[in-house]
């Protein structure tokens, strides 16, 4: 037997391990000290009165029906633009080109799209610059409440933006597991129209496929903490603003309550995943109806223009709101109402690089890492499920997505005491593995579809050569498959990059990265730093998939066959 097949059959464990383990002793070292045991803070006893405390905040409840709000709505408009879209461009020019542009949006981290929008859609912000005076008759910004709004609006639409780009994802990975051609023609010669075909024949599978997705979107939404400190509300903020708020309280007994909150938060998301199931179905009736009522819905020009608007809006947003950090990153003076700076210089970028540094070392470092544990995993589970022959298991997948379903905050103060605890809390090792949880599931599902459609002619004509496994692995499905790997290594580092909340907990404020920092800035507001920082944690990972999408072209130029 190989060390290559002993390592593959160690894999899956070890990364069941890797992903459930933190899952596990997180969640008890949350409810715990939720219920009251914690002795390093002189809790020795079992109780609820923190639960009852919790119940007694002002606003608790207005927080947490607001998360839930958040994570509904997000996720509603998100997938409805996808499925719209898909429906009216499948198989068009239009759906090529966004198609190909789902790379640069994907590398976009939350925060830093946070940002953008808030440059763009702020009172003062380039939108405003751009349609004054000539048009509002403004020559100072307006006195609006748009960032930071009470009904979160402003956080829902830098939730989408992002969103969307992922759930297009998901579905254009589910699309080839279904005839969508041959049904998306067998519904328009029944006379229906492309969305009603769409609707009633194609999208109850692709839903199917992509349904674990849909309910990691919802569990982020309504448990995300950088997006609700850049532009959610204040008064009273969202209830992981507020949990953050009890952790970094100096008063340690505020521990307790956070962690009776991490809990209530966990019922909170799990609410929103029950109100979704809720919506499903009452979406599934409302399909039946519709398809049981003799109509053909041909007239669906309305429809398909607002969601490719939708579209092509969220595009426009998340890159044209990188283009405006950009800009203030090397503006100088900038007076409203003018649409661009009366000069340009790179004060703040030299100002910021040397402080930059240190979380910018550590940004790249933890990534780097991470990503390389997370794909060596993924190939060898990979290889492993090649080899046995076994397909792609609901349960196991559905392990796979957990940590993604499970809100972060809801453990990661788990983690934190546990770190602690351990004594390695602020350390490389310990933060390498927060961050492995979160990027091994997204390198899992970006190159499992991939790796499992890969023809296996080639090991068969490999192995009749006398090539052993190991070798075939190495010398010809890697070769073949590196476009596919270099980009699932793009995705984890990019996931990397965007993690905040793993990062402040974890890290323990002595091991920060460029996110983090950025999150911090906000509050400051000033927009010349924000904008370098903000710009900084946009170019890592878009580097990470320009090397993805160039390297393999560069390599393998006189090997056009290897394409998959």
């Amino acid at each position: 037997m190989t060390g290559g097949v002993r390592l593959a059959r160690l894999a899956p464990p070890l990364t069941l391990a890797i992903l459930l383990g933190p899952l596990a002793f997180g969640l008890a070292g949350t409810a715990l000290p939720a219920l009251g045991y914690l002795p390093d803070l002189g809790g020795s006893d079992f109780t609820t009165q923190h639960f009852t405390e919790l119940a007694e905040v002002p606003g608790i409840w207005r927080s947490s029906l607001l998360s839930i709000v958040i994570g509904l709505v997000t996720t509603l408009v998100s997938l409805g633009a996808v499925a719209g879209f898909v429906a009216s461009d499948l198989g068009t020019s239009g759906f090529a080109r966004m198609r190909r542009m789902i790379s640069p949006l994907l590398s976009v981290p939350h925060a830093a799209a946070a940002f953008g929008l808030a440059f763009l859609i702020a009172p003062s912000g380039m939108i405003m610059r751009l349609v004054s005076p000539w048009l509002t008759g403004l020559d100072r910004p307006p006195d609006l409440l748009i960032i930071n709004d009470p009904l979160a609006l402003s956080m829902m639409a830098g939730l989408i933006v992002k969103e969307i780009p992922f759930l297009f994802l998901v579905t254009l990975a589910a699309l080839p597991q279904t005839r969508h051609i041959e049904t998306m023609r067998l519904g328009r010669s029944l006379g229906y129209g492309r969305v009603a075909s769409f609707t009633f024949l194609l999208w109850p599978p692709v839903y199917r496929q992509i349904r674990l997705a849909v309910f990691a979107v919802v569990a982020y939404a309504t448990s995300v903490v950088d997006v609700a400190l850049i532009l959610g509300p204040h008064l009273p903020p969202t209830l992981p603003v507020r949990l953050i708020d009890w952790m970094n309280d100096p008063d340690l007994e505020a521990r307790f309550l956070a962690s009776a909150g991490a809990i209530l938060q966990l019922g909170v998301t799990l609410v929103a995943l029950i109100a979704w199931v809720g919506l499903e179905r009452a979406g599934g009736a409302l399909a039946g109806l519709m398809r049981h009522n003799g109509r053909r819905w041909r007239r669906d020009m309305a429809l398909r223009a607002l969601a490719r608007t939708v579209m092509g809006g969220s595009a426009a947003i998340v890159f044209g709101g990188i283009a405006v950090l950009a800009l203030w990153s090397v503006s100088g003076l900038w007076q409203f109402p003018d649409a661009l700076p009366s000069s340009f210089t790179w004060k703040s970028w030299m100002q910021a690089l040397p402080r930059m540094s240190g979380p910018l070392g550590t940004t790249f470092s933890v990534a780097l890492v991470s990503t390389l544990i997370a794909l060596t995993l993924t190939i060898l589970c990979l290889e492993r499920e090649y080899e046995t022959g076994r397909g792609r298991g609901g349960g196991a997948l559905l392990l796979i997505y957990l940590p993604l379903i499970v809100p972060q905050i809801s453990f990661m103060f788990g983690l934190q005491v546990l770190s602690i605890w351990l004594g390695i809390d602020a350390s490389f090792p310990a933060l390498v593995l927060a961050h492995l949880v979160f990027v091994l599931p997204y390198v899992f599902l970006s190159l499992s579809d991939p790796w499992r459609a890969h023809d296996r002619r080639h090991d068969l004509i490999a192995a009749g050569l006398g090539m052993s496994r190991t070798r075939t692995l190495v010398r010809i499905r890697l070769p073949m498959l590196s476009r596919a790997i270099l980009t699932a290594a793009a995705v984890g580092f990019s996931v990397s990059v965007g993690q905040y909340l793993p990062t402040v907990l974890i890290g323990a404020g002595r091991l920060t990265t460029v996110t983090t920092e950025a999150v911090a800035l906000a509050a400051g507001g000033n927009r010349r730093v924000i904008g370098v920082y903000a710009f900084m944690q946009t170019l890592l990972p878009f580097l990470a998939f320009a090397i993805a999408i160039g390297l393999p072209g560069l390599v393998f130029r006189n090997r056009r066959g290897l394409r998959v």
